[in-house]
């Protein structure tokens, strides 16, 4: 049991080193030197562990594709029913269009981008993980980017169903902008990680949630994410690959 545990300890601090280096260098530029070095593992170490830089890459990707599914399982929660009271049902304040507390699938998306936004700034696995999808140099079996945009898609598409859209908003149109927004933010936070911060984010949807819902779901809307949305660093994963 204590071997195993070394060993687990061993291939996470291997793929962690090799998700900063990548991150920092890419992965044309990432050496089995400096990746063995940052992870304090010796290269005859490394070696016993992953046969080649590319299954390092390959354990990088998948374990940011495991964080991306965890944000983004399941579907929408669907809009709460308005309760009942002796004097027939009571819809509380003018939410129209059958909006649940919380915004329903808009909130989703919105507390969804600040949880992805919290784990690319945070963990470098992830992102290290989207860089590499779109690094010619690897060759991703995964694209984190193009999984997001048809998550997003249909997030945007469940908030037009339940009538959360602004009049005229076609929601194939907002769901492209938020997508090239977000993707956008993955790419300058790699330089500059205050394109990351929960302020960043909360002023683009402020600036977006105006133009994009309907009046009643803007009244109820927190751009700025439901409380425990993942505004706080994650804790690490050291679950054996």
């Amino acid at each position: 049991m204590v071997k195993q545990e070394r060993a687990a300890r061993t291939r996470e601090a291997l793929v962690r080193a090799a998700a900063e280096v990548f991150a920092e260098e890419g992965f044309a530029t990432a050496s089995i030197a400096s990746i063995s070095r940052r992870a304090r593992v010796s290269a005859g170490g490394l070696h016993f562990h992953f046969a080649s830089k590319n299954a390092l890459a390959r354990a990088v990707e998948d374990r940011a594709e495991r964080a991306l599914r965890q944000i983004t399982a399941g579907p929408p929660a669907p809009p709460l029913p308005p309760a009942t009271t002796a004097d027939g049902p009571d819809t509380g304040p003018d939410t129209g269009g059958g909006v649940g507390a919380g915004g329903g699938s808009l909130q989703v998306l919105v507390d969804s981008t600040h949880a992805l936004m919290a784990l690319l700034a945070h963990d470098a696995v992830v992102r290290a993980g989207f860089a590499l999808c779109a690094d010619p140099s690897f060759g991703s079996a995964v694209d984190l980017r193009r999984r997001w945009r048809l998550w997003v898609e249909a997030v945007v598409a469940a908030a037009a169903g339940e009538g959360l859209l602004a009049e005229g908003v076609s929601h194939k149109d907002a769901a492209h902008g938020v997508v090239a927004a977000t993707v956008g933010l993955e790419v300058l936070g790699a330089y500059d990680r205050d394109w990351l911060a929960p302020h960043t984010l909360t002023r683009f949807w402020t600036l977006m949630l105006p133009r994009l819902a309907s009046g009643a779901a803007l009244a109820v809307l927190r751009p700025q994410g439901s409380p425990g949305c993942g505004a706080a660093p994650p804790a690490r994963n050291t679950e054996s690959d």
